[in-house]
Order: structure tokens, then sequence, then C-alpha cells
């Protein structure tokens, strides 16, 4: 604290490169606090996006589906799958789709269609990942800019004593709101990511069930399964 105290006092000791770095680290951080507050605004937006698109991109009834497949109730499938979105029923539809070409085929549909949809559910959760390892850290460069403006103040200041402490103290204080403000904008962003990271990984294990039913009866029955609108 002493040696920050003299750097403060003794501006004509420091380099000239310490002197623009000082000038520049001397001004308000207050935008790193608004910078958070845009990142929370926007993190808050993404969430509730991927929060709406996982709902209504899947199957409610998937597990009823893979007993049909097995079956080899196509024509059911089909109905059920209709009008639906999201990649369970792309996989469905597509791989129904190409039975006629024998369950070789509709093995490398399905998995062309899940390396095709796969994306559309991990966008944007590379933000929420990003922002949830670093933003604590933007609130602890605003802190760090804070804590340096109070002790400049301080020894620009002409105090002694319990006014020194009062001084110190109260900058101190209002720079650690960026490092608090940090972490309350990095914890949902975290927990956020995790979670849809869990459903993506059932959603894709769901999704290859369906799959694996599909080219199973298919093989089971040890012929070419009827096309789309044929009889079985």
């Amino acid at each position: 604290m002493t040696s920050l105290l003299l750097f403060a006092q003794a501006p004509e000791q420091i380099g000239w490169l310490s002197r623009k770095l000082l000038g520049v680290t001397l001004s308000s951080a207050e935008w790193v606090l608004w910078l958070l507050v845009v990142l929370s605004v926007l993190s808050i937006a993404l969430m509730l996006e991927r929060a709406v698109y996982f709902a209504t991109h899947r199957l409610p009834d998937s597990e009823s589906l893979v007993i049909k497949l097995t079956r080899g109730d196509f024509e059911a499938v089909r109905a059920a799958i209709q009008g639906k979105k999201g990649m369970e029923a792309a996989v469905l539809r597509e791989g129904l789709a190409s039975t006629a070409q024998g369950p070789d085929t509709v093995e490398q549909v399905i998995a062309s269609t899940v390396a095709r949809e796969r994306p559309q559910y991990e966008r944007y959760l590379s933000f929420l990942g990003t922002l949830g390892n670093n933003a604590p850290f933007i609130g602890l460069f605003g802190t760090v800019l804070g804590i340096i403006k109070a002790f400049h103040d301080l020894g620009a200041a002409n105090v002694k004593g319990a006014a020194i402490q009062q001084t110190v103290m109260a900058g101190i204080s209002e720079a650690l709101v960026a490092t608090a403000v940090g972490l309350a904008v990095a914890i949902p962003a975290v927990v956020a990511f995790n979670v849809f990271n869990r459903q993506l990984k059932t959603l894709t294990s769901r999704t290859n069930a369906l799959g694996y039913a599909l080219v199973g009866s298919l093989r089971a029955e040890g012929r070419k399964a009827p096309a789309a609108g044929e009889g079985h």
C-alpha cells in the first residue's frame, strides 16, 4: 500500500509509458458495468430463445414411436411426425423416405441428417459458454481500474488519519461492484450452457434410438420396406 501511495504522489518519477497507461486506466470504470449489463441482457435473450427452440423442436412421444418402428408400423410413424419440427422428426421423415433403398442407405441418411440438424441446436451456446467463462474477468478488470483510481485520488487528496482509510475503503468498495456484477452475469450463463448441452445430448440419444429402431426393423424384415404412399 505504501508503494502505491508513493506511486500516486510522485508522478514525476514515473516513466513515459507508465504515465500514458496510468492516464488511460484513470478513466471511469463505469463503462465496464455498462458492458456487463449489455452482455447480461443479451445472454438472457439468448437463453429464452434457446429454451423456446428446444421446447418446440422435439417429439414428446419418441418412446412410443420407437415401439411402432420396431413393429414395422411405418405409416403410423409418418402420420405422427407430420408437421413436426426438430432433429427427431427430420431423421424419421428422411429415413422413412429412403426405406426403398435398403437399411444401409437409411443408416447413412440418418447420420447425415443428425449432422445437419445438430448445429441448429448448438447455435448461440458457444456465446453463453464464453460469457460464463470470461464475465468474471471483465468484472475483475473493472475492479482493478477502480482500485487504481481510488489510490490515485488518495494520493492527490490532502487527507490524513482516518480520512485516508475512509477514502481508500470507499473507492475499493465501489470498485468491487464490477466483480460482483461480473459473477452475476457469468453464473446464469454457465448454468444455461450446461442445461442446454445436457438437453442436446438427451435429444441426440433419443434421435439415435429412433434411427436404430428404423434400421433394425428394416434389417429384421430381410427386405426393402415400402416407400411413402405404398402399402406394406
